[in-house]
């Protein structure tokens, strides 16, 4: 490796249960309205319109146990998500190989600035400011998909303070796991180290500080934190 000017960043590293190496992370990719209910919630047709995605960066995405609110909003919402992790890539992905591409499976939190994000939608403007902040991505160790297969059906839910907020089924996802890679694929060529965050169920609402946060995906794993 030839030496660089400046230090060179910190690779993105993702803890896989059950094994001492980690993920290394390339590219954070989001599904957006993946849920029928979510998207009549925020005022969308549910209607299997053409897959919607947007970016958050690899260095949004961390493992711990909190949630530092973040300065210039007054209201942050949850959305948990299930995670794909690719082991490999390419373009144009038919999507009866896609989940052969798929190393494991974990699950996030999408936290999004959502006044930002309503701003920013009034002025035609793109969502980096209410998605892409600095850790504004939580997510769970991940699960190899040898161990798990590809969890396809099951419960996907978020508790604040003990009370069931978002409670959804993988099986009610607008595009499933494979058409999300196919898709995908056609804008992007996805590589190893890419991620891909799902889409979120109904019930997404705001948090303050304070709050204690846990969220699952049945088969998967779950994830607890509090918002500091």
């Amino acid at each position: 490796m030839r030496a660089t000017v400046i230090p060179a960043p910190e690779p993105v590293l993702l803890d896989v249960m059950g094994e001492t190496e980690q993920f290394p992370v390339r590219r954070v990719y989001c599904v957006g309205r993946n849920y029928a209910d979510h998207a009549i919630e925020m005022g969308h047709d549910p209607s299997r319109e053409p897959p919607f995605f947007f970016q958050k960066n690899a260095d949004n995405l961390y493992q711990g146990d909190s949630f530092p609110y973040p300065p210039l909003s007054s209201s942050v919402h949850y959305e948990v998500e299930m995670v794909m992790a690719l082991s490999s890539g390419g373009a144009d992905i038919p999507a009866e190989e896609a989940l052969s591409k798929v190393y494991g499976y974990g699950l996030g939190i999408d936290f999004t600035r959502r006044d930002l994000q309503d701003q920013m939608k009034k002025m035609g403007r793109s969502w980096e400011v209410a998605k892409a902040f600095e850790n504004s991505a939580p997510v769970s160790a991940l699960v190899p998909a040898a161990k798990i297969g590809h969890p396809q059906d099951g419960a996907i839910w978020l508790d604040v303070n003990g009370t069931r907020k978002q409670d959804g089924n993988l099986n009610q996802m607008i595009w499933k796991l494979p058409e999300i890679i196919a898709e995908l694929s056609k804008l992007f060529v996805l590589a190893p180290g890419d991620v891909i965050m799902t889409g979120t169920p109904a019930g997404v609402g705001p948090i303050v500080k304070g709050d204690k946060i846990t969220c699952g995906v049945d088969g998967v794993g779950e994830l607890s934190l509090t918002v500091v």
